[in-house]
């Protein structure tokens, strides 16, 4: 709450040179292209696209990347058209092999007994020889008790287009891809595989695993990793198994589609990628670079203060213009930055008016305690022990003030907000102040609302606030002049305003009555206020969010130079 206030001590200077952001003492410390400087030598060594000195841009471009991953990896996953093309495959197999089944069960003699072996009842050879089998495909004929009696391979022409062609033999990362897992799958797969079989004894085997009865497709990988399919169905004669067809052929065709539509996928991928990174490099720049900007800045100025010599001010780049958070940010520092030396600043002012202000007592002191030792007469030594005694109680209501002042700032931040009624605070203050006033034969009025008004704040504080504002105008009041203290609720707010029939306050006054250590006060009321009480009350009321101001009373609003019917307190707080 502290550091968020800007209050300015000083006069303002027409004509002067005032940078309310960051910039608010002499400018020959560390000046602004000096800071510049050491900013553009930091961007030299940081680089253009900073990856070896920006964690952050190194995490966008990570994660970035692993999110196009993710999604190449789906749609090479979850992709169906390698699954339609192997479902059509499979069918197509299965009803050629039927068919080749269904030749030689239409050559079976009926009721005679047939051994495929032999060649007895039909002749093994010249049917398979007489089968056009595509090219790739591989025919082989077991009998019953799953010997090989016949095989044949294709030789018919598979057709393909040109473009197809084309798009196979430019699949370049797909054919490196392939070939690098290939060759990582047959070094730990040598590990654990079994030593090589032959065609034929694969075959046997898969038919010895299922049900010969029942036809059936199974699929597998080659040697150089193709695909391969593999169709079993029996040849019977009648309801007695005779013999089991396996047809095999490489899906060249699919792993042809599947390869090319892989290979655009990668092309897309690597072109994605590249594009990724750019976009990444280019949106890191525009964070990470600001952000590395604003640190840099901030360490510029405590390097620079932690040297003896010459030491700088903290100036952070102005990003307010950038519409995000970094802009947010930037404006955020440098409001932080300028609170603090502008809390700087007036502490600075503070304690350079402490010191004037005990300068003059202990002035008045110092002479009245020479001319003491040189006076003879009893009613002088009596007048100057006077003064002394004076300047003694003023010294010791200035360092008690001084001393509540400069508390104040860290007391209102430790102190806990609470819900409290204002009116009945107000009450019971008028209650106790109001008796000295009718002592001394001045009217005391308080109007306020019957309807309780709750406020959130420190009810001490805002009570010390009203005392000081009541007890001023008790002490510029004399015999039939009158008080009037009242409150109303306007929406979102409540006015408070403390009234006096007092002589008001000089017109010159108004701008700086609320300053420290001002005190426009008569003769014969000197050294009797420090002339923190208001500057103490505006900080309290600034604190919780609301104003605080001194107008006079006038007959008239509209004829200013009107003698003032007396002095106006008004306070605003939020509700």
């Amino acid at each position: 709450m502290a550091l968020a206030e800007r209050i300015t001590m000083r006069d303002d200077v027409p004509g002067e040179r005032r940078d309310a952001d960051v910039v608010l003492g002499d400018d020959w410390i560390a000046p602004d292209s000096t800071v510049e400087k050491e900013l553009q030598a930091s961007r030299a060594r940081r680089g253009l696209f900073s990856l070896n000195r920006s964690p952050l841009t190194r995490k966008i471009i990570t994660f970035n990347l692993i999110a196009l991953n993710v999604l190449v990896a789906g749609i090479l996953y979850l992709n169906s058209s390698r699954d339609t093309l192997a479902v059509q495959r499979s069918n197509a197999m299965l009803t050629e092999a039927e068919l080749i089944a269904d030749i030689f069960e239409a050559q079976l003699p009926r009721g005679a007994p047939v051994s495929l072996a032999s060649s007895d009842g039909i002749d093994v050879s010249a049917t398979v020889a007489g089968i056009d089998l595509r090219e790739g495909a591989q025919l082989m004929i077991f009998d019953a008790g799953n010997f090989l009696v016949g095989e044949a391979v294709g030789t018919l022409p598979v057709f393909q287009t040109a473009e197809a062609a084309e798009d196979d033999r430019n699949a370049v990362i797909t054919d490196f891809l392939a070939g690098l897992w290939h060759r990582v799958s047959a070094v730990f797969g040598a590990l654990g595989e079994d030593a090589p079989r032959s065609q034929e004894d694969r075959l046997r085997r898969m038919i010895e695993a299922g049900d010969p009865m029942q036809t059936r497709v199974e699929s597998g990988s080659g040697p150089r990793g193709e695909t391969i399919f593999t169709a079993f169905t029996p040849i019977l004669q009648g309801d007695t198994l005779q013999g089991i067809v396996a047809l095999e052929s490489a899906a060249v065709e699919i792993d042809a589609a599947v390869r090319t539509e892989r290979e655009r996928v990668l092309q897309m991928f690597v072109i994605a990628t590249l594009v990724s990174i750019g976009l990444s490099i280019v949106l890191a720049s525009t964070i990470a670079n600001p952000i590395s900007d604003l640190a840099d800045a901030a360490e510029i100025g405590r390097d620079r203060n932690k040297r003896s010599v010459a030491p700088g001010r903290i100036r952070i780049p102005d990003l307010t213009a950038r519409p995000d958070e970094i802009g947010r940010l930037s404006g955020a520092l440098r409001g932080m930055v300028g609170a603090l030396y502008d809390r700087i600043d007036s502490n600075e002012q503070f304690a350079a008016d402490v010191a004037h202000e005990i300068k003059n007592p202990l002035a008045s002191l110092r002479s009245a305690i020479g001319s003491l030792r040189i006076v003879k007469k009893e009613d002088h030594r009596d007048k100057l022990l006077n003064v002394i005694e004076h300047d003694v109680r003023r010294l010791d209501r200035l360092v008690s003030d001084i001393s509540n002042a400069s508390r104040l700032d860290s007391e209102l931040v430790k102190e806990e907000e609470q819900p409290f009624n204002l009116l009945e605070m107000l009450n019971n203050l008028a209650q106790y102040l109001g008796e000295d006033a009718k002592k001394q034969g001045i009217e005391f009025i308080i109007d306020l609302p019957q309807r309780p008004i709750q406020i959130q704040g420190l009810e001490a504080r805002l009570a010390q606030v009203f005392v000081n504002l009541i007890t001023n105008a008790i002490s510029f009041c004399e015999d039939g002049d009158a008080i009037r203290i009242w409150a109303r609720r306007r929406e979102n707010r409540v006015l408070v305003v403390v009234e006096d029939t007092g002589p008001g306050i000089p017109e010159e006054a108004l701008a700086k009555i609320f300053k420290r250590f001002y005190s426009q006060r008569p003769e014969t009321d000197f050294g009797n206020n420090s002339g923190l009480g208001l500057a103490i009350s505006k900080q309290i009321v600034e604190a919780h969010g609301g104003v605080i101001w001194a107008e006079n009373i006038r007959p008239t609003e509209a004829d200013v130079t009107s003698e003032p019917l007396g002095a106006r307190f008004v306070v605003g707080l939020p509700i």
